[in-house]
C-alpha cells in the first residue's frame, strides 16, 4: 500500500472526531430528550463517517494517495471513478462532514441545529437524487451491481430526517411584531434589498430555463452554440449534467418564481425554510458542475473550452450565489 504521509494519517484520523462530538452531546441530551435526540445524534455519526470514506475515495481517484478503496471502487461502484462521482465525494467528505460536525456541537450545546440541517437536507437530496438518475440512465446503467443500493439510505433517512427538522420550531430573530408589520407593508421599490435579489433571481430563473432547453435539444442557433462551444459538458454521455439541468427546469425554476413572487408580496412563511433546503441544493449542483466540467477525467470533447473559462466560471458562480443571498436575506429579515 502506497500512503503518502500526511493524507494518509489526516483522512483515518478524521474518524475520530464525530465519535468523540457524537459521545459528548449524547451525554449533554436531557434524559426526556434522549430518545429522540440520540437516533438524530446516531444518523449523523454515521454519515459523517461515509463522508470521510467519500473523502478517501476522492483522495484516491485524484492520486494523492492509494489501496484504501480502489478494488471496492472498481468492482462495485465504478461511476464513483467520473468527474461527477470524484466531485461529489469531495463535497461530502469536506462540506457535509463539516456539517455533521457543527450539527453535533449545536446538540451537545443544545443549541438549534434546525439552518445547518436544512442547508444540509437540500445538499444531500440535489446530490444523491442527480447521481442516482445519471447511473439509472447514463452510460453506466448497464454496470450497476448489488453495491448500488448502498445508495437508498441516502434517500430514505434524509427523508425522515426532513421531516424531524421541519418540526423543529424556528430560530428567529429578535424583531417585534410592529417593526415585521412596517416591513411587509412597504412596496417593492421601498425595499432596495428585495429589488436587487429580485434581478438576480430573474437572471438566475431566465439562465435556468435556457440551459434547459439546451439539454432538451431546443434547434435554436443559440443553444447549439452554447452547448458545443460554452458547456460541452452538458452533452456527456454519463448524464449527470443532463439530469441537473432538468431539475433545475423542472423544480428549481418554478422555486425561483415562487420566490420572486415572495419577495414582492412579503409575509410567506414558508421561504425562510425553504431558501436554506434550496440553497444547499444549488450550492452542491453548481460546485458538482463546476468541478466535473474541469476535472482531467471528464472526456476532452467534453471540458469547457479555456478560452470561455472565466465567463463559465463567472456565470456559474453568480448562479450559486444568487440561492445563498436569498437564504441570508430571509435569515436576517424573514
Amino acid at each position: 500500500m502506497q500512503l503518502p504521509t500526511v493524507p494518509g494519517t489526516l483522512a483515518p484520523s478524521l474518524l475520530a472526531i464525530p465519535v468523540a462530538l457524537g459521545i459528548n452531546a449524547a451525554t449533554a441530551l436531557p434524559w426526556d430528550q434522549l430518545g429522540a435526540g440520540s437516533l438524530s445524534l446516531a444518523v449523523f455519526v454515521l454519515f459523517s463517517f461515509t463522508s470521510v470514506v467519500d473523502l478517501i475515495i476522492s483522495l484516491e481517484e485524484d492520486g494523492y494517495i492509494s489501496g484504501f478503496m480502489e478494488v471496492y471502487v472498481r468492482e462495485g461502484e465504478p461511476y464513483l471513478r467520473t468527474a461527477h462521482g470524484i466531485m461529489i465525494c469531495y463535497w461530502d467528505g469536506i462540506v457535509h462532514y463539516g456539517l455533521y460536525l457543527a450539527m453535533m456541537v449545536a446538540m451537545g450545546q443544545r443549541k438549534s441545529y434546525r439552518n445547518l440541517g436544512l442547508f444540509w437536507l437540500g445538499s444531500l437530496m440535489m446530490s444523491i437524487v442527480v447521481f442516482l438518475l445519471g447511473n439509472l440512465i447514463g452510460k453506466y446503467s448497464s454496470d450497476l451491481s448489488p453495491a448500488f443500493l448502498l445508495n437508498l439510505p441516502y434517500v430514505l433517512i434524509p427523508i425522515w430526517a426532513g421531516t424531524r427538522l421541519f418540526q423543529q420550531p424556528r430560530v428567529l430573530p429578535c424583531l417585534s411584531p410592529e417593526k415585521v408589520a412596517k416591513e411587509q407593508s412597504k412596496r417593492l421599490y421601498q425595499r432596495p434589498q428585495d429589488v436587487g435579489l429580485v434581478l438576480v433571481l430573474l437572471l438566475t430563473a431566465a439562465f435556468t430555463f435556457f440551459r434547459g432547453m439546451v439539454v432538451l435539444d431546443c434547434p435554436a442557433d443559440s443553444c447549439f452554440e452554447y452547448i458545443y462551444q460554452h458547456e460541452p459538458y452538458l452533452r456527456d454521455p454519463v448524464a449527470y449534467p443532463k439530469v441537473q439541468m432538468l431539475i433545475y427546469t423542472f423544480y428549481v425554476l418554478p422555486f425561483f418564481c415562487l420566490c420572486i413572487y415572495g419577495l414582492v408580496l412579503p409575509g410567506c412563511s414558508w421561504l425562510p425554510d425553504w431558501s436554506l433546503v434550496f440553497a444547499g441544493a444549488v450550492a452542491q449542483a453548481q460546485f458538482s458542475h463546476l468541478g466535473s466540467s474541469l476535472h482531467p477525467r471528464t472526456p476532452f470533447p467534453y471540458q469547457t473550452p479555456e478560452d470561455v473559462w472565466w465567463s463559465f466560471l463567472l456565470t456559474n458562480l453568480l448562479y450559486a450565489l444568487g440561492p445563498q443571498l436569498l437564504a441570508l436575506r430571509c435569515l436576517r429579515s424573514p
